[in-house]
């Protein structure tokens, strides 16, 4: 009876798996090793029929058409932009060209799936913003995975019903000389926060060092320090964020785990802990399983990749939008960047 129910399980499972076919085809523009680590795994997986893969080589096209059997190579991108089949189009080159590829493929009509950053600044934002109104590209996103990580999903519904206080973020990376560390890192944080608590404004802004910066942002209902800096390491790089509500404060660790800890009770507005010993209690809302390697333990998806991707692809397959990270949603970031450069 029991060993049936799993059967049955494991079957259902399966089918709901291969169930998932998409009925239009997608092309991606570039390979870097963003790309082929986080991105082409996912739709691998997801079996998003790529019709067309855009590199600037000769060579590696070729080499493309070997790895990838059924994906057709190019170094044109107007080859996939007048191909009516392709629907949509995955973006992720160096950032210097987000801009001009994304003003393309937006004049194209076509959906877009921009990385992060889109593009170099808050008027860039605002020119494809309007293009993408003007030419009528159903959907427009950026590739800012945090906000679809679980652990986020998890403590930005929980923040919705509590009185919040303050924030604290550590976003603490080794050095990073192959390019702008405001644009190309500091956006997640600072988009982070944004999604999380709502628009923020700059209180104060003081550059420590070339390579580290401290911040304070006013949002509608709390206010958070920031320190955003490169003068660490990658190898043991940082990112938390501790969010200090009435009810106790909110631990979230790389996207890996959170954390909530309750506020010890008072009597008469003196703290019981003064008076007898308090056990320290720590719940744990999110922790990502590193024994069982299945997807929602698979850091791809810990992080936000797979939910991304897999909400791009079926807003392009349903024709209306769907995605946390549209184009405008972004410029509050973009607004705080700009504050600080």
């Amino acid at each position: 009876m029991i060993q049936e129910l799993i059967n049955r399980y494991k079957r259902m499972r399966t089918a709901h798996y291969l169930c998932q076919t998409y009925q239009y085809q997608y092309a991606f523009v570039g390979m870097g090793q963003h790309s082929l680590t986080n991105l082409y795994p996912v739709l691998h997986y997801l079996g998003v029929p790529l019709k067309y893969i855009c590199v600037t080589s000769e060579r590696k096209a070729s080499l493309i058409e070997r790895k990838f059997p059924g994906v057709k190579a190019t170094t044109s991108l107007d080859t996939l932009l007048n191909d009516e089949e392709v629907k949509g189009v995955f973006v992720s080159v160096s950032p210097s060209a987000h801009f001009s590829l994304a003003s393309k493929i937006l004049t194209s009509g076509k959906s877009l799936f921009i990385e992060k950053p889109p593009c170099q600044s808050l008027q860039e934002l605002e020119a494809l913003i309007g293009k993408q109104r003007l030419y009528g590209s159903p959907i427009a996103m950026v590739g800012l995975q945090k906000r679809y990580a679980p652990a986020v999903q998890m403590l930005q519904k929980r923040l919705c019903k509590e009185h919040l206080i303050s924030y604290y973020l550590h976003y603490l990376t080794g050095a990073y000389p192959e390019g702008n560390a405001l644009l190309d890192l500091y956006i997640h944080p600072l988009d982070l926060v944004a999604y999380l608590f709502g628009k923020p404004e700059i209180m104060a802004c003081k550059q420590v060092t070339p390579a580290s910066c401290l911040l304070m942002l006013q949002h509608p209902h709390i206010v958070g320090t920031l320190e955003l800096s490169t003068a660490y390491t990658w190898t043991a790089a940082e990112e938390s964020l501790r969010v200090c509500t009435t009810k106790g404060v909110y631990r979230l660790t790389q996207m890996e785990e959170l954390t909530f800890e309750p506020r010890p009770s008072a009597l008469l507005g003196i703290p019981i802990e003064k008076v007898r010993t308090h056990g320290k209690t720590v719940e744990y809302l999110y922790m990502r399983n590193s024994f069982t390697p299945t997807l929602p333990n698979n850091q791809i998806y810990s992080q936000g990749y797979y939910s991304e991707l897999q909400s791009f692809v079926a807003s392009v397959e349903r024709g209306h939008s769907s995605v946390l990270t549209g184009l405008a949603t972004v410029k509050p970031a973009y607004a705080v960047l700009q504050g600080m450069g």
